[in-house]
């Protein structure tokens, strides 16, 4: 799995961060997404799919 983000689309709503902590944070100025871990591991997969899904601006993409 392989995560991409646009923080061009992203509005902040911190859907990523709550879901998946480890793999998403916020940049403190704005709320925008922070990828952490573009790659992560399998054990977190579900977390990840569920946090894309939860987007509200849909600006989490993920490549199996």
């Amino acid at each position: 799995m392989r995560i991409e983000v646009d923080k061009e689309k992203c509005v902040g709503g911190g859907q990523c961060v709550l879901t998946a902590s480890e793999v998403f944070d916020q940049r403190d100025e704005d709320g925008v997404v922070v990828l952490l871990n573009g790659t992560p591991g399998a054990e977190l997969h579900e977390k990840v799919r569920l946090a894309a899904a939860l987007c509200p601006a849909v600006a989490i993409r993920v490549i199996e």
